[in-house]
């Protein structure tokens, strides 16, 4: 049991630097990754070959951020505050583009983080349906 608990909250640690990383790299202005990976503070790296551009970058941060806080803080009574949470963030980050130089506000973006957070939801919902079965 106390394996389980200490599991738990090393997790919980990982999630909360997972945010925090995040907004670093949301409100840097510049890319953090496209300078580790390319030596330029202007190039955004893709994750994968897409033609939605690094849009797709965005899905899958908040997908991962998403899934592992929805799963960590399942049982919580701030679940729902946590789902709002984190619903705003992928919309505010976003909006701050607007005044963060070097950066650029994009709709795909905004709804990449929307997608990302609304898909790792519907992913628990679903996982809730079938443990019930």
């Amino acid at each position: 049991m106390l394996y389980i608990i200490k599991v738990n909250t090393t997790l919980k640690y990982i999630f909360h630097i997972s945010v925090l990383i995040l907004i670093v790299i949301s409100l840097y202005p510049g890319s953090i990754i496209g300078y580790l990976f390319f030596g330029s503070w202007d190039q955004q790296p893709n994750i994968i070959k897409n033609p939605f551009g690094t849009a797709i970058n965005h899905f899958f941060c908040y997908i991962y951020v998403s899934l592992l806080g929805f799963f960590l803080y399942l049982r919580e009574k701030n679940f729902k505050k946590l789902v709002l949470g984190l619903f705003l963030l992928s919309i505010i980050l976003e909006v701050l583009h607007f005044i963060i130089p070097n950066r650029a506000f994009q709709i795909s973006d905004v709804i990449a983080n929307i997608l990302g957070v609304t898909v790792a939801y519907y992913v628990i919902k679903i996982y809730l349906f079938l443990k019930r079965l």
